[in-house]
């Protein structure tokens, strides 16, 4: 089991490709993934990538590379310390916030519509109501 343990370990952390650095970087002139931009900073970037492969570097040594040249905006995924918190937490929260505001308005719909009848309007004049219940005795015909 040991064993086993240690060549997952050896097998993970062996040279990266290009295609397992190329989804987790971005292209720092579009600001798209790097795997699917064109431009030239992309293939200059892909070149570093490249270069660092070579040199038997794993993903995260090549990461590290890019960071140092481009800066942390290259890195697909935010760093695990604050703002980088901020960008997962501030969606759930504002999803948990929407649910909330939800469940409150179909409660209170709910509620409206459980008063009973409608309140009736005011008394109809006589007059007015025989000619309402002979019109509506003219319609059923």
């Amino acid at each position: 089991m040991k064993l086993l343990a240690l060549v997952l370990v050896i097998f993970a952390a062996g040279p990266a490709s290009l295609p397992d650095v190329e989804d987790e970087v971005m292209c720092v002139e579009c600001g798209t993934v790097l795997n699917i931009s064109t431009s030239p900073v992309a293939d200059q970037e892909r070149a570093l990538i490249r270069r660092q492969i070579a040199q038997g570097r794993d993903k995260e040594e090549i990461k590290a590379a890019l960071v140092e040249e481009y800066g942390p905006a290259v890195l697909a995924m935010p760093d695990e310390g604050g703002f980088g918190i901020a960008v997962y937490l501030v969606p759930a929260l504002l999803a948990l916030l929407a649910g909330g505001g939800l469940a409150m308005a179909a409660r209170r719909w709910r509620r409206s519509g459980d008063d009973g009848p409608p309140a009736a309007g005011p008394e109809l004049d006589p007059a007015d109501r025989s000619r309402l219940d002979a019109e509506l005795a003219a319609f059923d015909r």
